[in-house]
């Protein structure tokens, strides 16, 4: 007990200290009403002073809350001083662009990064409002910005928020000018973070010059300059940002390209950041696009699209054979949108990750076009091949997708949908449809099945544990078929690579969540052309898969 006394006391003292340099009076009186339920409130106080927010390659990410351990105004406001601190040790000049989107406290946070930009002496540019993480990652290059920062959670739950970073051609490179970080740069950020001093102390500055919407006008002039201007515009889509800021952007892309507006789910329009008619704002979990699905069944619509809240990822439901919908998976849309591009003549790099389909490595060696693998996340996507070739396709199985590298350096949800719109009114033109097409794709180089194990945990350890045991007692056979391939990518990679003769699996920890995640694919031969029946076996041979791989897993 006096232990514990001791542990209280301690937390309580850090709390105190933290409280005196906290700049926001709403997160002091959160926490001050904290410290006045001790000791009733010992474990939600221990768990806000467990360790600070860590920032890694995917930035900032946490529970809005005051505390080291959550998203608030003192933890940006040394976030962004180690930011422009590091920038400076470097010697890179030119501005720092900033991009918010709706999510609570997003446009605080933003605003502060400016001012202690402006502090520091350099020159803090906004976005107009709450806009797309792609337009801030195409405005780090438009503007010949040293670095950018979009504040956002992307699809994390409504009480999450977060903070990326991207970089400039200056300390980008070529490869990652306008993309996310990558180490070292996240190591010596995260240094120069936990090297500020007391917070009053960090010098704030004007609040930063708001830009004007002429750029979110070149980006969308630009964003329709990826589809043939003079293509089939026949297609009524209905469309859906879950409450997010994609709306308005992608409305008037789909102006200018040409093609009848896409109707938009009402109630969903608008952002906000209480995404009030969905239990969790991403896309791939159910139930979230069941208004959208209503919308396109009540206004005959060809093709439906969502994005996430802040529109960097792209989803697509289509009507499937008994006249129902059904959303096609990451995958698909990513060997849609490839083969798409690949008829266009579009010659150069396709890329994507280590847990996606390998069908995407198969079209590439037919149609001999250069093609690379690399880890999840576009961070290294939009570097893959190492300047070998020019990367012209990128695309990730969690509905990310890279249409158009020059145009934004990371996934994006707009030129995605735009591309899609493309490919789908090419096809009705024609009389066929998506699913025709993919029809086609499996014919030609057989189903690749695939499906994900995702298993959410409450204790991080349950996670370590599972990946010990897969690597200490991993399975001989899967699919009654010999594993004649096991791949650790520990320590550069925290993935364990399973392979038979005609399966693949991919296990790993999700970076962003608490989450196991297992990625099966399993590759079934189209005999006599018949694709159904392939689909059929494939699909339970995936089915088998996945218990097999939850029972190596313990989960």
């Amino acid at each position: 007990m006096a232990a514990d006394t001791s542990d209280i006391d301690d937390i309580r003292e850090q709390a105190r200290r933290w409280l005196a340099d906290d700049p926001d009076p709403a997160s002091r009186d959160e926490l001050t009403a904290v410290l006045d339920g001790l000791p009733a409130s010992a474990a939600e106080l221990a768990d806000r002073f467990a360790g600070p927010l860590t920032f890694g390659t995917a930035g900032l990410r946490g529970p809005l809350r005051a505390g080291p351990n959550g998203m608030n105004l003192a933890v940006v406001t040394q976030a962004a001083a180690g930011l422009v601190t590091w920038l400076a040790a470097q010697g890179g000049t030119g501005p720092l662009v900033i991009g918010y989107d709706a999510r609570h406290g997003s446009r605080q946070f933003a605003e502060r990064t400016a001012q202690v930009a402006t502090g520091a002496g350099r020159a803090a540019l906004l976005l107009p409002r709450p806009l797309p993480t792609p337009v801030l990652a195409y405005a780090v290059r438009q503007l010949g910005a040293v670095a950018g920062v979009m504040v956002t959670a992307s699809h994390n739950p409504p009480q999450d928020n977060g903070y990326k970073v991207y970089l400039g051609a200056e300390l980008g490179g070529e490869l990652g000018a306008g993309a996310q970080i990558v180490p070292p740069a996240d190591a010596g950020i995260e240094a120069a973070i936990r090297a500020i001093g007391p917070l009053t102390q960090v010098p704030l500055g004007r609040p930063g010059e708001v830009l004007g919407d002429d750029l979110v006008a070149a980006y969308v002039e630009r964003a329709t300059a990826v589809i043939d201007p003079d293509g089939p515009r026949d297609l009524s889509v209905a469309y859906t940002p879950l409450h997010g800021v994609g709306a308005a952007v992608l409305t008037a892309a789909f102006a200018r390209a040409g093609f009848p507006v896409p109707g938009v789910v009402p109630d969903q329009a608008e952002p906000d950041p209480a995404f009030p008619t969905v239990s969790f704002p991403n896309p791939e979990e159910p139930g979230a696009v069941d208004r959208l699905i209503a919308l396109a069944d009540a206004t005959g619509a060809d093709l439906a699209i969502a994005n996430d809240p802040d529109a960097d990822r792209c989803a697509v439901v289509v009507r499937d054979s008994s006249g129902g919908w059904r959303m096609l998976r990451g995958d698909e849309v990513g060997v849609l949108l490839a083969d798409h591009l690949m008829r266009r003549g579009v010659t150069g790099l396709y890329a994507t990750t280590i847990v996606s389909s390998s069908l995407l490595r198969a079209m590439c060696a037919a149609r001999g076009l250069p093609y690379d693998e690399t880890l999840t996340g576009f961070k290294w996507i939009v570097r893959a091949g190492g300047g070998s070739a020019p990367l012209v396709f990128g695309y990730e199985e969690a509905l990310g997708y890279c249409v158009a590298p020059e145009h934004v350096r990371d996934k994006d949800g707009i030129t995605a949908a735009l591309t899609v719109a493309e490919l789908a009114a090419g096809l009705k033109a024609q009389g066929r449809n998506l699913t025709d097409r993919l029809d086609e794709l499996a014919a030609e180089f057989g189903v690749h099945q695939t499906d994900q194990l995702s298993v959410r945990v409450d204790d991080l350890r349950e996670i370590a544990d599972a990946m010990t045991r897969i690597r200490t007692a991993t399975p001989d056979m899967l699919l009654d078929q010999p594993v004649d391939s096991v791949r650790d990518l520990l320590p550069e990679s925290d993935v364990v690579i399973l392979r038979t003769a005609k399966a693949r699996v991919v296990i790993r920890p999700s970076g962003t969540e608490p989450k196991l995640k297992a990625y099966l694919e399993v590759v079934e031969p189209v005999a006599d052309g018949d694709v159904a029946a392939a689909r059929s076996r494939a699909g339970a041979a995936v089915a088998r898969l996945r218990a097999d791989v939850a029972a190596a897993l313990g989960i």
